[in-house]
């Protein structure tokens, strides 16, 4: 379970995503980010950008917690700018766009068993190649579980039925999702 951050909190972090994103589209110099503790907890956010509602970024690192702030900031220039599947972002392109914030519990490994659709994301690991889906994605494609964890195993280039494999390892968590 993962605590919830405070609303005034998540607006700020929202905000300072937002205004990061013009910075970097339009090249011009970074906000200054806001202080305080709620800001500075290590966390691993995933940040999506969608441009006249469909996907155009998301980006994230799973393997390194940061402080919120610093995170958001980073996951959003690189949703905008170094997603492998999409062109750079144009400056154009950003009064068109919303910004989603996934910010995520620990992982802990589990089996097929164990994930909840909505409440749960999956990371499948095998001999390093990896694929993380969040939460949501489950809902958005209306999958059941073996196909969420299919698409898992795609997104890491594996075979659709990798996770059945025992040396595939299966972790899940949870997710603090908001958004404009």
């Amino acid at each position: 379970m993962i605590e919830p951050l405070a609303a005034a909190v998540r607006v700020r972090l929202l905000r300072h995503a937002r205004e990061t994103l013009a910075a970097v589209t339009h090249g011009t110099d970074l906000p200054v980010p806001p202080t305080g503790d709620a800001f500075q907890q290590p966390s691993v956010v995933f940040v999506t950008l969608k441009c006249d509602g469909e996907l155009r970024g998301c980006v994230g690192n799973p393997h390194e917690k940061q402080a919120l702030i610093e995170a958001v900031g980073l996951m959003t220039r690189q949703a905008a700018l170094e997603d492998p599947r999409f062109a750079p972002m144009a400056a154009d392109e950003v009064q068109r766009t919303t910004i989603e914030i996934s910010r995520l519990s620990p992982p802990v490994e589990a089996t097929r068993h164990d994930i909840v659709l909505g409440t749960h994301g999956v990371w499948v690991k095998r001999r390093g190649r990896e694929g993380l889906l969040l939460p949501q994605v489950a809902l958005h494609h209306a999958v059941d579980v073996e196909e969420f964890l299919g698409l898992a195993c795609q997104k890491a280039g594996l075979p659709e039925l990798a996770w059945q494999d025992e040396s595939v390892t299966i972790t899940v968590f949870e997710a603090e999702v908001f958004g404009e």
